[in-house]
């Protein structure tokens, strides 16, 4: 991973935690309101960042950071296929 890249994903993750932070604790987000945020331009580019928030994502759910979610439901990496959801992970106390 390049310095850039490294950066963008710091960015990213930084955004998805930013984004959580400002929404109700059980709300959820969009990997491209993430992608959106992120993004510095006033046109679609910002769909060429949906892989690298989707990523992202998954390195803080790795993490216990958040939860990434189908249907409502978590799901793993290799279960996932299709639309995602990011929410703050749930821990049991």
């Amino acid at each position: 991973m390049t310095q850039s890249d490294q950066q963008l994903a710091r960015r990213l993750e930084t955004a998805t935690r930013n984004l959580l932070e400002r929404r109700a604790e059980t709300a959820s987000i969009c990997p491209s309101d993430v992608a959106r945020e992120v993004y510095d331009g006033d046109d679609d580019g910002w769909r060429d960042l949906m892989e690298p928030t989707r990523q992202a994502a998954w390195r803080l759910a790795a993490a216990g950071e958040v939860e990434v979610t189908q249907g409502g439901r978590p799901v793993t990496e290799n279960e996932a296929r299709g639309p995602l959801r990011i929410r703050r992970a749930r821990h049991s106390d």
